[in-house]
């Protein structure tokens, strides 16, 4: 090698290098810049957080807080405590307690009398007249509820607490003394508990020695998400039905009816999980799951319960035992179109319904940080099934704001779960769409996006959110652990725990929470439905079209390859369906379409199978021969194949011509939503889009669970058969050579593998490849009769 050369290569070297540590320096300084933003963000919730915190702390002076004393003028102080009502309760304790104290009030100085006591620990309760009962409030359960607590040394101060269900906690403080925990109730604060710092809980006044003085009702988790002060109002038209809840001011539920008689207009179709809850859980088959109001004929209109059956749950849902009790609720964080932010308090706000018409309701809500009026309305069946309008009205603080999709049941895909979340872009003149990388435990923070729209999809059905007028930059996106947000299939067989929620963890997107208008799609990714609805918010004009059908996407390795193709295939097996009316036949014909198509490539590969058969003799011949020198042996196979003519690759290359095809059918038939709940032979085939079902039994067993599907199995055997018939190999196995008995045995053993892989694949596509290996085996069949009458005189 000369200088030169050498010269040159060390150049592009050096380039390379250089290039490489630029790329490495620019991506260092992004990855910086990047977290020195994430920090920042954290900086700013943390502030915020605080400020939030100092804002709902009640000031010293606004809490009930008197002295008592032993004497009738005032003098000498035995302690500080609460006043409410005619009663006076204190933490601090003097001994000997006198019998009669008197307490400074706004009337002055009042005599008070010992009520109780207890022991060193308990809390001391004085009262103005004997025999008088103090009624206090429970500690809420239900909600997150705000808690004062004032301690009374020597410098009083007033503590922030929050209780959330059975948790408490202290927010950006520690206590180590005893304090009264008192919530507002109305204009004033009442006491409700005592902080025991070393349990670090609040303990309610009912468990201290105070029975006889004191009432306080105990409370527990509601067994009914059917919270204080949470009701329940429904919206409904041919394709949705809409539960709003006052907690969030949000939907708790969107249940969209099943394809019927009564309901024609719908696309979605019953399933065998539909009927398998209806008749293992009959208590989860109502919609809603709760009591409800509606609007009818002009009037307010109260139901004890909701429809049995007859709907799909697009959102999960609270779960019931069989006798009515609550198994699980759904927190008002995970409602669809809710308002959440630093603040965990802002996503439990209840609203008030301030308007409420059959296809319109409006909900408000005011804190010292913002007013909020959210005003949902159906628009009509011709301005788009499916759809839902919001207009939100935030006056106040908007920092951190955002703006929920909910959380969507689970779909099984092709026989697997295959949630799907995606956004929209403008780049340019262009509109990308982009697939979010399902998040793990933390929540996905993009702060420098500007979505279009926002999707969240479950496979076959979702929710698109829309703002239809200019948000804020970026995007969350965030994973719901699945045991506490269980998927409705749990119910099903739930003995034997056959779908395991933690199998199943759900998935929530937001954006940006603004003042403006918001267009929501929720019901099925209908490849038909998104393109009317593109035509129909589409403007000419301004060049907008929302391009809601790219919400849906091709999924897997080979997605880009085998796109186009699976589209020209939708096309084709929807112009069968127009003419059969029939999802079946549609793929039997769209098979046949296909296996003409590809019937040149077919022979070519078939023709040189059979030459390469018609030399096995004269192959195994040279093997022999030359079986000390394999390289030899190779040589003069080679040599063989190159006189007569045949080239061993001949065959493999119109299988991998046909590979975009045959993983464009793979993923249609795999996730096509026309097939979902589609039939052929009822009773066995209900549903092309899940596996068929011959029969089915109790306990579950590894792998095949407690169903039998037979088209795997068929489709296995016409694999077996075409391999049997391709291979043609002689019945005596002295016979074989050691490349035939290979053959064999990889046959047999892909016959067994395919039934494996596609046992729990949809039946529509086993259907396909079982009628196009049938077609093949008769292809091959023809092809060798016609190629023995050539040869036969």
């Amino acid at each position: 090698m000369d200088k030169r050369s050498l010269f040159f290569i060390f150049a592009v070297s050096l380039a390379f290098f250089g290039i490489q540590s630029w790329f490495n320096t620019q991506n260092q300084e992004a990855a910086k810049l990047s977290q020195n933003k994430l920090e920042q963000e954290q900086i700013q919730r943390k502030e915020t957080h605080e400020r939030n915190i100092q804002e709902r702390t009640a000031s010293l002076e606004n809490l009930p807080m008197r002295s008592l004393y032993s004497d009738a003028k005032g003098e000498n102080k035995i302690a500080d405590g609460i006043a409410f009502g005619s009663f006076f309760l204190t933490l601090e304790k003097k001994e000997p307690l006198p019998p009669t104290a008197y307490l400074s009030s706004s009337e002055g100085i009042i005599p008070v009398h010992l009520a109780a006591s207890g022991n060193p620990q308990e809390p001391i309760l004085y009262r103005k007249q004997e025999n008088l009962i103090a009624t206090l409030p429970p500690i809420p359960m239900d909600c997150p509820t705000d808690l004062q607590l004032i301690t009374l040394g020597e410098t009083p101060r007033v503590v922030f607490g929050e209780q959330r269900g059975k948790e408490f906690s202290l927010p950006f403080h520690y206590l180590e003394e005893k304090a009264i925990a008192l919530i507002q109730d109305g204009n004033g604060f009442l006491p409700v508990g005592v902080y025991d710092p070393e349990a670090k809980k609040i303990k309610s006044l009912n468990e201290f020695k105070l029975l006889g003085t004191v009432v306080q009702q105990s409370q527990s988790i509601s067994s009914s998400s059917l919270q204080k002060g949470e009701e329940f109002y429904v919206l409904e038209n041919e394709y949705q039905q809409l539960v709003f809840s006052t907690r969030g001011g949000a939907l708790a539920e969107i249940n969209l009816p099943l394809k019927s008689k009564e309901n024609p207009l719908s696309l979605i179709k019953e399933i065998d999980f539909d009927r398998e809850i209806l008749k293992q859980s009959p208590r989860n088959s109502h919609f809603p799951i709760q009591s409800y109001y509606s609007m009818a004929d002009g009037t307010k209109q109260h139901h004890e319960e909701g429809t049995l059956g007859g709907y799909y749950p697009l959102l999960r849902r609270a779960t019931f035992t069989q006798n009515g009790e609550q198994k699980t609720t759904v927190p008002p964080a995970y409602y669809a179109l809710n308002i959440t932010g630093d603040d965990p308090s802002l996503a439990e706000l209840q609203y008030r319904v301030t308007r409420f018409e059959p296809n319109l309701i409006q909900f408000e809500a005011r804190t010292p940080q913002r007013k909020i009026i959210k005003t949902f309305s159906i628009p009509q069946e011709k301005n788009g099934p499916y759809c839902l309008m919001l207009d939100l009205q935030i006056e106040g603080d908007l920092n951190h704001l955002w703006l929920s999709s909910g959380v969507p049941d689970v779909e099984l895909v092709g026989g697997s779960y295959s949630p799907l979340l995606r956004y929209q872009v403008t780049k340019g003149v262009s509109l990308d769409v982009d697939t979010i990388d399902l998040p793990k435990k933390e929540i996905l923070l993009k702060p420098d996006l500007h979505p279009n729209w926002i999707s969240n999809n479950n496979g076959f059905l979702g929710i698109i959110i829309d703002p239809l007028t200019k948000v804020s930059a970026g995007y969350q996106a965030a994973q719901i652990d699945g045991d506490l947000l269980p998927t409705r299939l749990s119910l099903i067989d739930s003995f034997y725990n056959l779908y395991p929620p933690v199998n199943y963890p759900g998935y929530t997107t937001s954006i940006p929470a603004r003042t403006g208008t918001f267009r929501i799609f929720a019901g099925p990714f209908d490849d038909h439905l998104l393109k009317k609805l593109d035509a129909l918010y589409e403007n000419p004009l301004t060049n907008y079209n929302p391009n809601y059908l790219a919400a849906q996407s091709i999924q897997g390795w080979f997605s880009f390859i085998s796109e186009p193709f699976a589209k020209f295939l939708f096309f084709l097996m929807n112009l069968f369906h127009a003419i059969t009316r029939s999802w079946a036949l549609s793929i039997i014909l769209l098979t046949v379409a296909l296996k003409a198509m590809m019937y040149p490539l077919n022979a070519w590969s078939i023709k040189s199978t059979l030459n390469m058969q018609k030399m096995a003799p004269q192959v195994k011949s040279i093997q022999e021969k030359f079986k000390k020198d394999p390289k030899r042996a190779q040589f003069e196979i080679m040599n063989l194949y190159k006189q007569s003519g045949v080239n061993p690759l001949t065959g493999c290359l119109p299988m991998l011509l046909q590979m975009p095809f045959l993983i464009g059918m793979f993923y249609l038939l795999k996730s096509s939503f026309p097939l979902r709940g589609a039939p052929f032979i009822p009773g066995w085939i209900d549903d092309l889009a899940a596996p068929d079902i011959l029969f089915t039994w109790g306990q579950p067993l590894w792998f095949i669970g407690n169903e039998l599907h037979l088209l795997p199995i068929l489709m296995g055997a016409s694999m077996f058969l075409q391999q049997k018939l391709t291979s043609q190999i002689p019945k005596d196995t002295k016979e074989l050579s050691d490349t035939q008995k290979q053959q064999k045995m990889m046959g047999n053993l892909m016959s067994v593998l395919f039934i494996v892989l596609f046992y729990n694949f949809p039946s529509g596509l086993n259907l396909y490849f079982m009628f196009s290996t049938l077609l093949g085996v008769w292809q091959q069949s023809w092809m060798m009769k016609k190629m023995k009458q050539k040869e036969t005189p």
